[in-house]
């Protein structure tokens, strides 16, 4: 078949955490699209734009589609629970050994649990998971990260 219908034909679909306003054409995002043969400045600024609402910096899941003919479309999901955590707690870094520390290294109340779970079920590919399972769930991420979950 010729490309006379128009359809654009995958090449490639990667998946990479992109900060937030930041994607810029140096490593680890111009390597990646770069190996893909996609206009790597047009991503940064489509990117960018499209993130504009987010605060700088925050480690987005995003999704990108190279077609054939160079060009790129892509989606990103919200920011991953430990960034999420870690910002609301007001720590730049988890514990090293989560569980064996006597003490932890922030605390989060279950309202802030409560709140980050309803910013994950936006998401399309959670939307079917219950309310208090995602919030099981994010509190085990609290414990791992060594952060305390206090009523």
């Amino acid at each position: 078949m010729s490309g006379a219908t128009g359809a654009r034909v995958v090449k490639q679909i990667v998946k990479m955490t992109v900060p937030a306003g930041q994607a810029a054409p140096s490593p680890p995002v111009g390597p990646r699209l770069g190996q893909m043969g996609v206009n790597i400045m047009a991503f940064c600024k489509d990117f960018n734009a499209a993130t504009a609402a987010y605060r700088p910096g925050l480690p987005l899941t995003t999704k990108i589609v190279a077609y054939t003919d160079r060009t790129c479309t892509f989606t990103t999901r919200s920011p991953p629970v430990s960034s999420l955590l870690l910002a609301v707690a007001g720590v730049a870094k988890g514990s090293s050994s989560p569980g064996m520390a006597a003490v932890p290294v922030g605390k989060v109340t279950l309202k802030q649990v409560y709140a980050i779970a309803g910013i994950k079920v936006q998401d399309v590919h959670l939307a079917h998971v219950p309310m208090r399972s995602m919030c099981k769930s994010i509190m085990g991420t609290a414990r791992s990260c060594g952060l305390a979950v206090v009523r």
